[in-house]
């Protein structure tokens, strides 16, 4: 593995050569045979890769100046006070640039996902509670329906509109134990309309699912697409009695 030191040292070069240098005579193409050569290449890409997510900018001249300066021990040319203010002005703007970019990504999730539904609550199958919540029954159980203080045990698998898989108990071949009241506001009232036994396709709307955050495998103002086999519910434990005096 790249000693993480050397990476964050490669970090800017790096990110100024992904962000495009001036145009110069060609070169003969670099050699990859030396254990510092590769090194070189290696620490070059991962560093790229970081910088390509971020979507960030940089000046190549005053990148390989910053370089150069380090190396002979020249005194930095930005003040530790400047310093940071930039790093703290340039922070701010990441964070500014990143929630414009959720938010438009919300606003056209937000966008399929109303149309998703408003087609598929046509469908055949398809009922649609009062809460905008849809689903279709696949297998129907027989056994007890969920109350929101009681467990579950379910087998699930979530997707995205565009099929995605984001999470799967079925995958993992390990299905899942739960309180009805502690998962988002889809799921417990799905469950509640479930008999033990069911299978259930749910679409559920971003309002009811994770909304306008979303999550590290949900993009914002997602609708959710689950398959949902109840297995088992399981009623709280009742109660212990006082024992008399």
């Amino acid at each position: 593995m790249i000693n993480k030191k050397l990476a964050m040292i490669g970090l800017m070069a790096s990110a100024a050569l992904v962000a495009g240098c001036k145009k110069e005579a060609p070169k003969p193409e670099p050699k990859l045979e030396t254990l510092e050569q590769k090194v070189s290449y290696l620490m070059g890409q991962q560093m790229g890769q970081g910088v390509k997510q971020m979507e960030i900018n940089l000046d190549t001249d005053l990148v390989l100046l910053a370089i150069a300066d380090a190396k002979a021990g020249t005194p930095s040319r930005i003040s530790k006070e400047d310093e940071a203010k930039v790093i703290q002005e340039f922070s701010e703007s990441m964070k500014k640039k990143q929630e414009e970019k959720a938010h438009k990504l919300g606003e056209e999730n937000k966008a399929a996902g109303e149309k998703f539904l408003a087609e598929n609550k046509t469908k055949e199958g398809v009922q649609t509670t009062e809460s905008g919540l849809q689903y279709k029954v696949i297998t129907a159980g027989s056994g007890v329906k969920p109350k929101a203080t009681d467990t579950v045990k379910v087998h699930y698998t979530g997707k995205l509109l565009d099929g995605k898989v984001f999470d799967s108990s079925i995958e993992r071949n390990e299905p899942v134990e739960f309180p009805v009241s502690g998962v988002i506001p889809g799921w417990v009232e799905a469950l509640q309309l479930m008999p033990q036994g069911s299978k259930w396709e749910v679409y559920i709307p971003a309002s009811l699912a994770y909304g306008a955050t979303g999550n590290q495998s949900i993009p914002p103002e997602s609708t959710l697409i689950f398959e949902v086999e109840l297995l088992e519910v399981k009623a709280p434990a009742a109660e212990a009695k006082p024992g008399k005096k």
